[in-house]
Formats: C-alpha cells, sequence, structure tokens
C-alpha cells in the first residue's frame, strides 16, 4: 500500500489541487453524518468531478491497494459512508458531479449525476411540470447517489415506492475502475438480469453510482393536508384502511405520530402551536394530491366524515392554503430535531405487516419497559408501508458512559420482538456498521453465501467501502 503523501501527490497531480482534500480542518465536515454519532479519520478526501475521474481515482486506488469509502451529503444514520477510524480509506465525495444531465418531460424521465441534491432534482422536475416523489427532511443535502446506494424511502413510498421503484437506469464505476453505462430510459426492458437493482441498497460496496435516469410524474396540481387527533392506535390502523380505499391512489402520506412528538416539535421550534384544542395520544397526518379534475375537498371531507361516525377520529385541523399545510408538516421535521436535542438515543427503522403494527407496538412497548423501566419510548412512522421508527431516549440519570451499552441491550430486545413478526431491522436506513451484527444475525446459511458471493464477484479485492453490510473478509 502507498503512503499518505504517495497516492494524494498522485491524484492530486491527476485531478488538481482543488480535488484533493489534505488538511484536516478542511477534511472535518467528510468525517460524521447529521446523526453525529460516528467519527471517522480518513487517509484523505478527493473530490473528483466527473464519471471519468471517479474512474481514475478508483483505478489509481485499487492499483494501489487503497481501500475507499464513497460519500454522499453526510446524511446517512447507519454511518456506511463514513471512513473508518484507522485512517486507512479515501473519501470519496461525489457533491462536484452535480449536473443535471438531461429532462424529457414526455417520457418523465430525468438523467443526473449522483451528487445532485435531492431537493435541486424536484425544483429542475417542477420546472417542466413533472415531479420526482421521493421526500424526506434531508432532501435538502441528502444526494441522489446516496439515495440510491441506500434505497431511499422517506415520506411518499406508498404511493411512489422506494428508490427501486424510482430508477430506470444508473452508470457505475467498478471497482477495478471500469465504467458500466446502463444508463437506459426505457420504462420496460425484461433483457436478462436486471443489474441495477443489485446496485440500488448496496451502500456503495459494489461500486460507486455516478449517474442515473429516475423515473417522473406528473406533477400535482392541487393536495390537501389533515392533522387528525385519534385515541388510540388500532384507529390510526382502521382508519388508514379506510383512506386507502377512499383515497386509492391520491392518498401520498399517512404518517403515525405520537404525542410526544407533537410536543418535541414545539421545544424544538418554539414558533409552533400545539395544532388542535385538546391533546391527544395518537395523530396521523395524512396527505392526498391529484391532477386534473378531482375535487379532493370533498374526498378528504368524505374521509373525516366516515373517521368520526366510527369514532375513529376525535378532532382534526384541514389546512386550507400551502402555509397552512407547510405548517403542519413542521410538526413532522421539528419532532426529529426534538429527539436529536435529547443526546444519545437509540434509532430504528423496522418494519411489520401493517395490520401487525399495534399489537407489535404494544408487544415491543411492554418489553422495552419491563428491561427498562425509567426509558422513554418514541414510536411513529409512515403507517402506509409498515415502516417504524421505534425509538428510544435512555434514563436521564444513566451516566452518559453507560447510554451506549444500555440502549443497545434494548434493541436486541426490541429485535427479538420483532422476530416474532417477521419484521425487518432495517426497512430504509440500510446496515452500514451499526446494524451488521444483528443483520448477519438474520441471515440463513444460503442468504450469506449468497450475499458474500455477489460481493466477491464485483469486488474481489474487498477494497470498495469494506466492513459495511458484510464484515471485512481475512
Amino acid at each position: 500500500m502507498a503512503d499518505t503523501p504517495e497516492i494524494l501527490d498522485l491524484l492530486e497531480r491527476r485531478l488538481g489541487e482543488r480535488a484533493v482534500l489534505r488538511d484536516p480542518a478542511d477534511q472535518a465536515r467528510y468525517l460524521s453524518d447529521w446523526a453525529g454519532d460516528y467519527l471517522g479519520m480518513p487517509l484523505g478526501v478527493v473530490r473528483p468531478s466527473s464519471t471519468a475521474e471517479v474512474a481514475e481515482v478508483v483505478t489509481l486506488c485499487r492499483e494501489h491497494g487503497v481501500r475507499m469509502t464513497p460519500q454522499g451529503g453526510h446524511s446517512g444514520l447507519v454511518a456506511g459512508a463514513l471512513p473508518d477510524r484507522d485512517g486507512g480509506e479515501l473519501v470519496i465525495s461525489l457533491e462536484r458531479l452535480n449536473r443535471i444531465r438531461d429532462i424529457d418531460p414526455i417520457n418523465f424521465t430525468m438523467t443526473v449525476d449522483a451528487g445532485c441534491i435531492l431537493e435541486t432534482i424536484k425544483q429542475a422536475a417542477a420546472e417542466h411540470d413533472c415531479d420526482f416523489p421521493l421526500s424526506f427532511g434531508a432532501q435538502g443535502s441528502c444526494q441522489i447517489g446516496g439515495n440510491i446506494a441506500t434505497n431511499a424511502g422517506g415520506l411518499n413510498v406508498l404511493r411512489y415506492g422506494m428508490m427501486r421503484q424510482l430508477v430506470l437506469g444508473l452508470e457505475v464505476v467498478m471497482p477495478d475502475g471500469r465504467i458500466w453505462n446502463g444508463l437506459h430510459a426505457l420504462h420496460k426492458d425484461n433483457r436478462g438480469y436486471d443489474l441495477k437493482q443489485l446496485f440500488l441498497g448496496s451502500e456503495g460496496t459494489l461500486g460507486i453510482v455516478t449517474g442515473a435516469v429516475l423515473k417522473l410524474v406528473p406533477r400535482p396540481e392541487q393536495s390537501r393536508t389533515a392533522l387528525l387527533g385519534l385515541p388510540s392506535i388500532e384507529a390510526v390502523i382502521e382508519l388508514y384502511g379506510l383512506a386507502r380505499r377512499d383515497c386509492s391512489d391520491l392518498l401520498t402520506a399517512f404518517e403515525l405520530i405520537p404525542r410526544r412528538c407533537i410536543e418535541l416539535a414545539m421545544e424544538a421550534t418554539p414558533t409552533l402551536r400545539d395544532p388542535l384544542d385538546d391533546a391527544h395520544p395518537w395523530y396521523v397526518l395524512l396527505e392526498v394530491a391529484a391532477t386534473g379534475q378531482v375535487d379532493l375537498s370533498a374526498m378528504l371531507e368524505h374521509l373525516l366524515e366516515r373517521g368520526m361516525e366510527r369514532e375513529l377520529i376525535v378532532d382534526g385541523a384541514l389546512a386550507s392554503s400551502d402555509s397552512q399545510s407547510q405548517q403542519l408538516w413542521q410538526f413532522r421535521e421539528s419532532m426529529l430535531e426534538g429527539q436529536r436535542l435529547r443526546g444519545e438515543h437509540l434509532r430504528t427503522d423496522i418494519s411489520v405487516p401493517i395490520s401487525a403494527i399495534p399489537a407489535f407496538v404494544e408487544q415491543a412497548t411492554r418489553a422495552i419497559m419491563n428491561a427498562s423501566p425509567d426509558c422513554e419510548i418514541i414510536a411513529y412512522g409512515h403507517i402506509g408501508d409498515g415502516n417504524l421508527h421505534f425509538n428510544i431516549l435512555p434514563p436521564t440519570a444513566l451516566d452518559d458512559a453507560d447510554k451506549g451499552h444500555h440502549l443497545h441491550e434494548l434493541e436486541d430486545e426490541l429485535f427479538t420482538v420483532l422476530d416474532d413478526f417477521g419484521g425487518s431491522i432495517s426497512a430504509e436506513h440500510g446496515i452500514g456498521r451499526t446494524k451488521q451484527a444483528p443483520y448477519l444475525a438474520r441471515l440463513s446459511p444460503l442468504e450469506h453465501d449468497m450475499a458474500r458471493g455477489i460481493k466477491a464477484l464485483f469486488d474481489p479485492e474487498g477494497v470498495m467501502n469494506p466492513g459495511r453490510i458484510l464484515p471485512v473478509e481475512r
């Protein structure tokens, strides 16, 4: 392996001084993600500005035995895109690959560089009367390449699906430096193995995504948002069944929010006021959207009438303008900041069958409280796809040094209950480093062999984001 000055000197001569960051102060923002729970130490940071330059970097790293960490917008939560702490991994940031290459509003496709910010993509689509429907809180900073590498989900999965359903083609730099051009803009293509799907959700372990053909949809001309108070989580699930039938595919979001999250949101954003006259144990934030001559107001009012007749809905607030809608959605965004301000806590992104959510929440809550009576449980999520964020704040009296170990024990308790429901330990964040042990523990021998075989085929030397998803082979 080349020493640090040699490989960085080579990269600097090939790509220019602007592309290589050596100073620790310049590298600082590449060492942690939004959660801030993990701090890496890179060999260096390189910022190529084209697919050809990415290929050149990868080729040099392979020749010199340098391990690589592809990195997007630092919004991951499982430490999958952060360098190891041993100073031996080169961070390859895609932030300078940020061109929108093409938009075809008739084919409803957009071809983009992997470093494009999601918000920029959405704005560009809107200029052509289209929409790219992936949506979540980090869309102002996350990069589409990272969204692809982690198979991102977000708020609109129940209508549009996850990233797997929104990508038609990919361009990937392989671990040996070759460029795979799979930038097909075909809506139907049944030619053998669907190779792009191997890279979706692979977390940069099989290659570096440098470009993508994205699927667009018609831009909604109207939307309606409501925040509702409900008496129980069982009522939430029953209301969801009504909403799916009454609103069908026009239902774009159906978010479960406990009362504690409303309080955390108001703590984090003091300008927010309690959205309803009285407090309720559970809330639903739902949205419907449509293009064309659809009376969304009548549709939503009919749903709410049925929900109140069945005593599922106790109270509610309907947004009558875009600004009011944004204010209701602010509760969903601010509650995340409210949790972060509480310090170290357990974040999960589990999933169970939608119909099993009430039973799971009851059993999981009982198991966690038996193990740690003084902790605080915050369970919220995307009801329409069965994705729950069953998060746990440790006891306030616990020493900071003991919190990590305690939360790890509680995660084991939670995942044991999850296994009984046939659930997933990761519905949208991926595996990375932090979920690797429970992921491996739940793989069958055959699944383990297949996963290792795929990694060995694409990256036989183990230099591409090693130690993420699968352990490093010795």
